[in-house]
């Protein structure tokens, strides 16, 4: 290690799941036809009318800073979709529009996290939220979870690992990999157990919207002394315009605003005005329309990986993943992944990327293709595991 590079670079892991994406574009751009099942990113295009607004406003010239915590009329947006969708009222003061979730992630724990304080998570989880906490050099605690919680922190759990050194508790919902919702007495319950140790509660919800059994509660139903994040990639199609939202308690909205002043300046302009449009009703129409072909696109993975062996206890409910038990096949996924992707031209994502509690047993596979390419993938498969 070099002398000059700061520690706290050798405390954040490795994607690996972008190693099999660099080999995997690596193949395609020799000829090789490969599936892509690995990354979560929608395959739908952003919806036009997010797009012509964008259009729209680079063309008037004026792509200048906008204020740290976001266009005002954006922030207002923002607020009308919570009183719409959820009953919530949320003060427009209380929301940062960022640069995507990743943003709203780093001003949520800038403004809250001390260094050496504790985090809790669960295992499995998105492996750039511990990352986040190594960034301000803070501890992850995660907190190995399995189907009978169903892949989510309780109250209870909380309870049990908290420490003189936690600072608060995340919970993403639904969730990635595994896909599933926490129950909303259970969300309750987890927030106000929280509340009463004294720390601060984070919700996850990039990917509320996405959802096909039930809703998804905002944790906000329950208390405002929550920090939200949640972004405009996934539901509203918008990944490579950089754009999220951060809702924060009353007591952090100054220090939250002079960290996103520093930071980030502003939260890319042409991006915001676009997302003025992503609540307009043919927006909403054009994305509820997305969320039913996801449902399908779900049900026709689900059906296939049990068919072909795999061990899905929990038929996920939201996001866009199914977080799979290949144990019957291998008791190490990401040489399985390596293998299959060599052999048979698919991108899946090994459990590993996801934390360590029986990881090596687990795939994600995200159904961010259509029916047609996956209905290739799954024959690909099951030729692959018949060898």
């Amino acid at each position: 290690m070099s002398e000059r590079l700061a520690k706290r670079t050798q405390t954040i892991s490795p994607f690996y799941v972008m190693e099999l994406l660099r080999r995997a574009k690596q193949l395609e751009s020799e000829g090789r036809d490969i599936i892509h099942m690995e990354i979560g990113e929608p395959d739908f295009a952003t919806p036009q009318t997010i797009i012509d607004a964008g259009i729209e406003h680079i063309q008037t010239g004026e792509i200048k800073y906008t204020p740290a915590a976001g266009l005002p009329e954006l922030r207002e947006k923002i607020a009308g979709f919570y009183r719409q969708r959820y009953g919530v009222a949320v003060a427009p003061e209380r929301i940062f529009v960022t640069p995507g979730a990743s943003g709203a992630f780093l001003l949520a724990l800038g403004s809250s996290l001390n260094p050496g304080e504790e985090l809790l998570m669960a295992d499995p989880c998105y492996p750039c939220n511990s990352n986040f906490v190594k960034v301000f050099e803070g501890r992850t605690r995660a907190v190995p979870v399995g189907s009978s919680t169903r892949y989510q922190l309780t109250a209870e759990l909380i309870r049990e690992n908290w420490t003189e050194a936690t600072k608060g508790a995340l919970i993403a919902s639904p969730s990635n990999p595994t896909g599933t919702i926490i129950d909303p007495a259970i969300l309750n319950s987890a927030i106000q157990a929280v509340n009463q140790l004294g720390g601060c509660f984070y919700s996850d919800e990039i990917y509320h919207g996405l959802v096909y059994v039930k809703s998804a509660p905002t944790a906000l139903v329950f208390s405002d002394d929550v920090f939200i994040i949640n972004s405009f990639s996934k539901y509203f199609g918008m990944t490579g315009w950089r754009i999220g939202w951060l809702i924060v308690p009353d007591e952090f909205i100054e220090a939250t605003e002079r960290l996103a002043q520093n930071i980030f300046i502003s939260t890319p302009t042409h991006s915001q005005y676009a997302a003025l449009a992503a609540f307009d009703e043919r927006t909403l129409d054009e994305l509820e329309f997305r969320r039913a072909e996801f449902a399908a696109r779900r049900d026709f993975l689900y059906d296939t990986l049990l068919r072909l062996g795999f061990d899905i206890p929990i038929k996920p409910e939201g996001a866009f993943y199914i977080y799979a038990n290949c144990a019957r096949f291998t008791d190490d996924s990401y040489q399985f992944a390596l293998d299959f992707l060599e052999a048979e031209g698919v991108a899946i994502t090994p459990g590993k990327d996801f934390g360590d509690y029986e990881s090596n047993h687990y795939i994600r596979f995200a159904y961010t293709t259509s029916i047609d390419r996956m209905a290739v993938a799954m024959h690909r498969l099951e030729r692959f595991i018949n060898r």
